[in-house]
């Protein structure tokens, strides 16, 4: 499919961000198309590391078929090679195993554009495609902004009301500290 994958380089993903997780053990089999991701989550990844390695063709081919036809290449060439990828954060995950049928995997990516940090945060839907047994992207959910909240507060152990599923406190409550 693609070219194989360095077996020292680190995954872009940070699957193992503590052991640095080499890319040939963690995304670098999906993405030379060795084998498929085993899980949404594992295609989650595998799509963030295609972003940072410019894998364009991994990630039209990782879409939902109903979906390709929506592919720029030209921007996202340009957003994958002008940006430099810091890693990725799962938050969540809601089905998406072996045997299931679809998934759930809520992310933030993290990366700098134009020397600027930025964070994108998303819940993406997978679907399990039997016939090409592999794990596909069929949409991406943007959370709801944080609501101005006036009069009381969520408390520090309360959920977010962002709906992130985090208690307040390590989520909006922790950027208002």
């Amino acid at each position: 499919m693609q070219d194989i994958i360095a077996s020292d380089s680190v995954c872009p993903c940070r699957a193992m961000a503590a052991e640095k997780r080499a890319l040939a053990q963690c995304c670098g089999p999906h993405l030379d198309g060795a084998s498929p991701a085993p899980t949404a989550e594992a295609q989650m990844r595998a799509r963030y590391s295609a972003y940072a390695l410019g894998k364009l063709d991994y990630l039209r081919s990782s879409m939902a078929p109903e979906t390709r036809k929506e592919f720029d290449h030209a921007s996202v060439a340009k957003w994958s090679s002008g940006s430099q990828w810091l890693g990725l954060d799962i938050e969540s995950t809601e089905k998406g195993q072996p045997g299931d049928f679809e998934g759930q995997v809520s992310f933030t990516a993290h990366f700098t554009t134009d020397g600027k940090k930025q964070a994108h945060h998303e819940r993406a839907v997978f679907r399990f495609e039997p016939k090409e047994k592999a794990w596909v992207f069929v949409d991406g959910i943007q959370p709801p902004k944080t609501p101005v909240v006036k009069g009381v507060q969520p408390g520090r152990n309360d959920p977010c009301p962002c709906g992130s599923g985090k208690k307040y406190k390590k989520c909006h409550g922790a950027a208002a500290a």
